[in-house]
Formats: C-alpha cells, sequence, structure tokens
C-alpha cells in the first residue's frame, strides 16, 4: 500500500509553502500528495506548479469537482498537468454536495449519478489518447482528441461512495478516492462495490500521532464538523457506526496508528492517504515522521 498525505488550499496557504510541505514529504519518502480543490488555488495547476519543483512525488487531486469544467477542458488542464510531471499526476474529480453546486453555482443537481457517467464517457477517452465519440443527455462531443507531447494514459479516480457510483467507478474509471470512510465500510462496501480487484482505492483518513487522545479526538470533531453533516459523508459514518469524524480518525501512539492503518491496507487500500491533523505544536512533524517509518 502506498502512503502519501493530503495538502490543504487555503487562503492562508501560499503557493511557496504548498511546494515546501510538498518537499518535506517527499523527502520523507513518502509516495504521494493529494489537493484538495476547494475555494482557493486550482489544484490541478497548482499540482504541475509543484511537479516542476518536486521531482519524485506522485500528485493527484482530491477532488476537483466536475459541474463547473466541460469534461473536454478538465481533460486538456490535468493531461497538461501530467506532461509537466512526467506523468506523475492523477486526476482525482467528484460532484461535490448540491449546497455547493446547486446553491452557491446554480447548477442542476439533478441525476448526479448520471451526469457522472456521462461526464466519464468523455473524459476517459481523452485520458487514453483516444477520440471521443459520445452523444448523451447532459454532454455531446463528436471527433475531438488531444495531442498532449509528453502525456501518457493519464489514471482518473473519481469520489465514489455510493452504490450506483462505486459500480460506475468501477467500470469507466480507475478507481475511487474516499472520505470518512472506516476501515469496515472500506471492506465490506467500497472494495465489493468497485467490481474489479485491480481498482485503485485512495482512503483519506483524519491522522495525527499524540499522546493527548481525548484533546485531540476533540478538536478533530470541531475542525471537521461539517464532515459529519453533508449526506455523502454522513451516510459512511453510519455505516461505520461512527458519530462524527472524530471516530473515524486514527488518534494515539506509534502502534495505535500503525494498527489502524494496516485495517485500511487489510481492507483493500490501495493508496492510504493520511490528512495530517496539525492540532497541537510539533504534532505535524511528528505525525510525518512516523508515516515516513512505516515506509
Amino acid at each position: 500500500m502506498k502512503i502519501g498525505t493530503m495538502m490543504g488550499a487555503t487562503g492562508a496557504t501560499t503557493l511557496d509553502d504548498l511546494i515546501d510541505q510538498a518537499k518535506k514529504v517527499e523527502a520523507a519518502g513518502l509516495d504521494n500528495v493529494w489537493l484538495a480543490n476547494i475555494f482557493s488555488f486550482d489544484a490541478i495547476s497548482t499540482l504541475a506548479i509543484i511537479g516542476r519543483e518536486v521531482p519524485r512525488i506522485g500528485l493527484g487531486t482530491a477532488v476537483t469537482p466536475t459541474y463547473p469544467r466541460h469534461p473536454t477542458a478538465i481533460a486538456q488542464q490535468a493531461l497538461t498537468t501530467a506532461a509537466a510531471t512526467n506523468n506523475r499526476f492523477t486526476l482525482g474529480i467528484g460532484l461535490s454536495h448540491q449546497i455547493v453546486i446547486e446553491n452557491m453555482l446554480g447548477f442542476s443537481y439533478d441525476k448526479p449519478a448520471k451526469h457522472m457517467r456521462e461526464y466519464l464517457e468523455v473524459l476517459m477517452p481523452l485520458a487514453r489518447g483516444e477520440t471521443v465519440n459520445f452523444n448523451g443527455e447532459q454532454y455531446r462531443v463528436n471527433g475531438v482528441t488531444l495531442e498532449i507531447p509528453g502525456a501518457d494514459r493519464m489514471p482518473v479516480v473519481i469520489a465514489a461512495l455510493g452504490p450506483v457510483m462505486l459500480k460506475i467507478a468501477g467500470e469507466l474509471a480507475d478507481g475511487t478516492n474516499t472520505w470518512m470512510v472506516g476501515p469496515n465500510t472500506m471492506a465490506n462496501h467500497i472494495a465489493p462495490g468497485l467490481g474489479r480487484d485491480d481498482a485503485t482505492i485512495v482512503g483519506g483518513v483524519p491522522v495525527v500521532l499524540t499522546t493527548r487522545v481525548d484533546e485531540a479526538r476533540e478538536q478533530i470533531a470541531k475542525d471537521l464538523v461539517i464532515y459529519g453533516q453533508l449526506p455523502s459523508y454522513r451516510a459512511m459514518l453510519d455505516r461505520e457506526g461512527a458519530e462524527g469524524p472524530a471516530d473515524i480518525a486514527i488518534v494515539g501512539d506509534e502502534n495505535t496508528l500503525r494498527g489502524e492503518i494496516k485495517r485500511f491496507e487489510d481492507a483493500g487500500v490501495t493508496d492510504f492517504n493520511a490528512a495530517i491533523m496539525d492540532i497541537e505544536d510539533g504534532a505535524y512533524d511528528r505525525t510525518l515522521e512516523f508515516l515516513s517509518s512505516m515506509k
């Protein structure tokens, strides 16, 4: 199992900060850095910049929403990033949430799974360097080929959690990029839901190495409260029998972290994505050092 870490992209974090963080993660020997795309830096473009400065580590979005970008546009941008980074880039895409797509951006969130299926019918041929000929209800794209020198076949994972989306991920994409999924749900729902043994399964989990377990969980509960309220994540927490994000978080000493991360590997996770919770002085650095020891 590969081990990587999530990087934040808030307005308080500069591009130089993100580059320095990626350099630190690469120096620690981890396999990947994953970057969220929220309302700050564009994650795909940022990873192209990071990839030119950081020569080895894998790079991926976790995740870029589909609705605001036509699949041909996101393919062109992502393949450019792949070419710029010696094909170390994995495109992670997702539906986002109704509150964002419909209430904030004004798109219809009707039939989101159908939207993702049609989106991938256009995107995946382009990711493979093929010509698209597709006529659906939401997208009609014919005779389009992207010629981007240096870009190989680009991996694509989608934020699939529910049964229908997992089926789509298994049929059309390379796998799923998850968040707020516990190890039991990963083993009994996510992995079998993809319907194939060779799928990429990215498991995003809050992690912190600390002796102050109760205080850490209390802080994580406050910092990540929104993820216990959004319907898609709430459904995964309910499957796990978790009250909230703090119950999914991996918190404790070295033995605890090692054992809990191994549970995710046993559950089928191919790429562990540690969202290191910097909740006290030194927490980020010592947790990163611990993750480095697992390589």
